[in-house]
């Protein structure tokens, strides 16, 4: 499903799954015939929030069964992290649910939704062009030292955002570290992919004022996993600077093509994405419930 829906292999995630599961440190449900798992869905704590990991049935050809017990499953789920003491918030994002398919149990349980949009770039279809970056910026590769800046950065660019109501650790400094070790050291949203991923700064000061993280979800597909530029820099151009650096490195990689996800309130970042070529190929849910 996550091949053909995202073109993104599931493998690095299925490894740390199963990591989790043989050290019995990740709850959920499966749904179990004769003896045989044929859907499970899985949750895990973060500190005062649980976050929904996924939701999958395979499909035996009768879609309301189907649907009937993914519903069950994340009824179980959703009941068992409200309940959970100390939980005050729970996040889910399912990627390969098209939006409104599973929406129900979360809507009855007083979640909030928020459709998102999976947009894909076609490396071969468009010229490596970039308009140029004015003499005060300045892109330099994503190096280690850069983690306590960039955290700065996206905890100043989301603030008032959408995507912070969506994903709370864009709203405190030590949440959006948290978010930036997740992406670079876990697979969960593919390998990280530094070669593909650069900052952006001003060329007197050095301070960073935006940045792009890129992962490798496919030997030859990239994912952008963040791209944010603080608010007073927004008209200078960084954005599409930084995509296009992006683009060039996967390009001189021979890599395909480059994902992205954003949610679709934000009508200015979707302008800006399909002006340089993407297109929107999948829309979901993200979920959020407060306590």
């Amino acid at each position: 499903m996550w091949g053909r829906l995202l073109s993104w292999d599931y493998a690095g995630s299925a490894e740390m799954i199963l990591r989790y599961m043989d050290a019995k440190i990740l709850p959920g449900y499966a749904a179990i015939e004769r003896g045989s798992i044929f859907g499970y869905s899985f949750f895990v704590y973060e500190q005062s929030k649980g976050v929904i990991g996924d939701l999958y049935v395979r499909d035996g050809g009768r879609t309301s069964t189907r649907r009937e017990v993914e519903e069950r499953l994340l009824t179980h789920v959703i009941e068992t992290l409200q309940q959970s003491p100390g939980i005050h918030r729970v996040e889910a994002q399912l990627l390969i649910h098209d939006t409104g398919e599973v929406a129900r149990p979360f809507l009855q349980q007083g979640f909030s939704r928020h459709p998102r949009v999976f947009m894909n770039f076609d490396i071969g279809k468009h010229p490596p062009t970039a308009p140029p970056l004015k003499p005060e910026f300045e892109i330099r590769p994503w190096s280690e030292p850069e983690y306590q800046a960039a955290a700065a950065v996206i905890t100043a660019a989301y603030r008032g955002h959408v995507d912070s109501d969506i994903n709370d650790q864009y709203r405190t400094l030590a949440g959006s570290l948290r978010f930036l070790n997740n992406i670079v050291r876990f697979p969960g949203c593919g390998t990280f992919d530094p070669q593909g991923s650069f900052v952006v700064s001003q060329r007197r000061s050095r301070s960073l004022v935006g940045l792009i993280l890129c992962s490798q979800i496919r030997p030859d597909v990239g994912h952008i996993t963040q791209v944010c530029v603080l608010p007073e820099y927004r008209s200078a151009g960084l954005g599409v600077a930084l995509l296009a650096a992006t683009t060039r490195s996967l390009r001189e990689r021979c890599f395909q093509a480059i994902s992205l996800t954003v949610t679709e309130a934000n009508d200015r970042a979707i302008a800006l994405y399909k002006r340089i070529g993407f297109e929107s190929t999948w829309v979901f849910d993200a979920f959020v419930w407060e306590g």
